[in-house]
């Protein structure tokens, strides 16, 4: 796994060491971040929310982000975090947040931050991420032009509005879902 784009462009990033994680894929993130960037998106604030070892936001913040927090419930997650944000030197342009996602959703909303786009990569087939959706939604975390990508199961079934959100692109790769919503 490597960050593909911007200012760290080929730096290999650390991984989980046995936990049962799936890292968006290369060729994923690659198409992911090409959408996004067609649909012309601002990265100043991002949320990496179940982040894993932070790939989704660190591509971000190499391809110009501001800022960016990172949320897992995994300690083992969030060491893995750490090493990479400081091995893309990113240390002043991130936050790690050691948190269950309903938990970490109400302290950022207590924070009043407002983010421009939101990385969802849940556990597959649990319905957190439709959950974390609804609750982006009720505490208004999200800018008005800005977007939320989940990613999940083909076989996942997201609904085409949750909350105050529209299901405006979906793409499938082999078993992988992106649903992006605004």
């Amino acid at each position: 796994m490597r960050i593909i784009s911007g200012q760290r462009r080929g730096l290999k990033l650390n991984t989980l060491e046995g936990e049962n994680t799936r890292p968006t894929l290369d060729r994923v993130k690659e198409s992911l971040f090409n959408i996004l960037m067609a649909k012309g998106v601002d990265y100043e604030n991002i949320l990496d929310l179940f982040a894993g070892s932070g790939n989704l936001g660190l591509e971000a913040l190499s391809r110009g982000g501001e800022f960016a927090v990172f949320c897992d419930n995994s300690s083992k997650a969030c060491e893995v975090i750490r090493e990479n944000i400081e091995k893309c030197k990113f240390s002043d342009k991130s936050k790690v947040l050691n948190l269950e996602y309903k938990k970490a959703l109400e302290k950022l909303v207590n924070e009043n931050i407002k983010f421009d786009i939101i990385f969802l990569d849940p556990p597959y087939n649990k319905g957190f991420g439709v959950d974390a959706i609804e609750l982006i939604s009720k505490f208004n975390l999200l800018n008005e032009n800005g977007y939320i990508i989940l990613e999940t199961n083909i076989e996942e079934n997201i609904p085409h509005n949750i909350g105050k959100f529209n299901l405006c692109d979906e793409r499938e790769y082999g078993i992988v879902k992106i649903s992006i919503f605004n």
